[in-house]
This record gives C-alpha cells, sequence and structure tokens, in this order.
C-alpha cells in the first residue's frame, strides 16, 4: 500500500521475518513501512509518539526504500486510523505546502508530478472507453471541414 500524507511519502507491506531481507518468509501480522527519505519516517514517528516509540528507523543503502521500520500490523492499523482521522483538508497538495513549508519542497514537486501521471492514466483510460464530447461549435467546425474536403474531391 503507499500511502501519501502530509507527514511524507509511505510504502507499507507486510515484513518478511528477521530483518525483512529477500527470501525469508512473509510475517503477515508485522508490516514494514518503508521510506525513501529518513525525514518521512521521522516525521510520522514524531506524530505518532505513542504508538512508534520503539521503532527504529532503519536504512538499508542500495535498496529502493532506503529507510524502514518495522510495525506489528495492530499498531499500524492505529496509525493509518489517525492519518485518516487528521485529514481537515479540501487539497491534498496544497496542505502538504502549507504544513512541511519550504523544507518540503521536493516532496510536493513529487506529488505534482504523480499527479500527473495519474491524470494521464485517467485520460487514456476515457480516451478508450468513452467517445468524446464535442461541443456544438466543434461539430460545425468538422462539418465545414468535411465539406471543403468532399468539395475538392469533386
Amino acid at each position: 500500500m503507499w500511502l501519501f500524507t502530509k507527514h511524507g511519502f509511505y510504502s507499507a507491506v507486510c515484513a518478511r521475518q528477521g530483518d525483512g531481507s529477500h527470501g525469508q518468509p512473509v510475517e503477515p501480522d508485522r508490516i514494514m513501512v518503508r521510506a525513501r527519505l529518513r525525514s518521512h519516517l521521522e516525521a510520522l514517528k514524531e506524530r505518532f509518539l505513542n504508538q512508534l516509540v520503539n521503532c527504529e528507523i532503519m536504512e538499508f543503502a542500495g535498496t529502493d526504500y532506503a529507510f524502514r521500520i518495522f510495525v506489528p500490523k495492530s499498531i499500524w492499523s492505529q496509525v493509518v486510523v489517525g492519518l485518516t482521522e487528521e485529514v481537515d483538508y479540501d487539497n491534498f497538495k496544497s496542505k502538504v505546502a502549507h504544513h512541511q513549508g519550504s523544507e518540503g519542497g521536493d516532496y510536493e514537486h513529487s506529488l505534482h508530478e504523480v499527479w500527473s501521471v495519474m491524470n494521464r492514466l485517467q485520460n487514456r483510460k476515457q480516451r478508450v472507453e468513452e467517445p468524446p464530447v464535442l461541443r456544438q461549435e466543434d461539430e460545425e467546425i468538422l462539418d465545414r471541414i468535411w465539406d471543403d474536403i468532399r468539395k475538392e474531391d469533386k
């Protein structure tokens, strides 16, 4: 699960046993919360100090997510509920800009890029599934173009 929050971006998956290394069996009652920036996990720990006080931020150099914490699934559920309860805005990217200030500029910029990528996905999907809706003036322009083409063909 990917979570984009005002505190940062997280990838939460079932942890593997031990240190979470590849090849270890999955441990379904333990969540590995991964982040690309240490500051995102630090912000999450600060916000949910009571729940995450015993979670050490571990660095895994050379992996796709360099920073990780391991959390019992029951505790992670409390954190996710808490994140949901603090939603008090109608524009997420603006909230991030206000909450993080200038220090979060790179994160905010990345959110705009994610928004753009997902918007392209939506637009591609709509083009395939729905015919375009033309305005009356667009139809009139197309009719004139087709009339001109027909005249040239005669």
